[in-house]
């Protein structure tokens, strides 16, 4: 995250350094410097009295998304879970507020990844491989479970756009689901890839999942959130550079069998936040369906 001139409510601010100090955790200093990157909860850069910078996270009230779930609970427990492994970071109390759920961890002081794509490949590779904990939900694999999701996401819309999409299902021959259970970030766009030192540390563990690691291959490569969260999406040049650069073959071929559906469903996600007011997702959606054909051409 990245600091953002965004207004701060000084009521709210107050509450909740006043609940912080409360515990006993936490020494408290400095100006709250509202972050920018989520697209959900609110965050704060915040110096304590040690001269050390901390990030204060407040989620917002469970919402209905069927693609990024917003769960403080597995947030928590899994930047406890990833102590230790330089990919997270590291957590320093989560706890109730009047004002819902806060999370606090160190700040990681470094840039939101914009470029560098073979750093962003070996960097996941490098997550897909940390032992997952018990307990996290499986995403979706193969071509019938990624058409079940995007149907009962265009079955949540209205709009004419959305039924047009429906028609647009991809006809390649089905992907048998691959029964992988690696641990997935489940939402790693450049909002939530912090570099540092030459690598990449990952923030926002509000949905990870297990399974195929194509699903996070598909969520860095898919042009709506290169488009949300880097202005512009990748080059052909730069997508073919970080397929060639994750360090296992066999993922990456499975995943350009499965670009079209990724494609499809993160298509039909667009639509459903347009439809939620979202004015820039139309343009997004644009952008997957030009993908969706590309992928879907022998």
């Amino acid at each position: 995250m990245t600091a953002s001139p965004q207004h701060t409510d000084p009521a709210l601010v107050e509450r909740l350094r006043r609940q912080i100090e409360e515990r006993g955790v936490l020494d408290i200093g400095g100006d709250w410097q509202p972050l920018s990157g989520g697209r959900t909860n609110r965050a704060w850069r915040v110096e304590t009295q040690h001269g050390r910078f901390v990030v204060v996270k407040l989620y917002a009230p469970a919402t209905d998304n069927p693609l990024f779930h917003n769960n403080p609970d597995v947030e928590g427990k899994m930047l406890n879970w990833l102590a230790g492994h330089d990919i997270a970071p590291r957590i320093l109390d989560a706890f109730k507020t009047s004002d819902g759920p806060c999370l606090v961890y160190r700040y990681i002081s470094g840039a939101n990844w914009t470029t560098g794509v073979a750093m962003a490949a070996r960097s996941l590779y490098r997550l897909h491989h940390v032992a997952a904990p018990d307990g996290l939900p499986c995403a979706p694999d193969g071509s019938a479970a990624l058409t079940d999701q995007t149907c009962a996401i265009l079955d949540r819309c209205t709009s004419n756009a959305a039924r047009a999409a429906a028609s647009l299902a991809p006809s390649g021959l089905p992907v048998a689901p691959s029964e992988r259970r690696m641990l997935l970030h489940g939402d790693p766009v450049p909002g939530n890839m912090i570099v540092l030192d030459g690598d990449v540390q990952y923030i926002d563990w509000q949905c990870p999942a297990i399974g195929d690691p194509c699903n996070d291959l598909a969520i860095f490569l898919s042009p709506a959130m290169q488009m949300t969260y880097r202005g512009h999406a990748l080059s052909p040049v730069e997508r073919e550079a970080f397929l060639v650069s994750y360090p296992c073959a066999d993922t990456v071929a499975r995943y350009r069998v499965l670009a079209p559906w990724y494609h499809w469903r993160m298509l039909a996600y667009c639509l459903w936040r347009y439809e939620r007011g979202d004015r820039r997702a139309r343009s997004a959606a644009q952008a997957e369906q030009i993908c969706l054909t590309q992928a879907s051409q022998p």
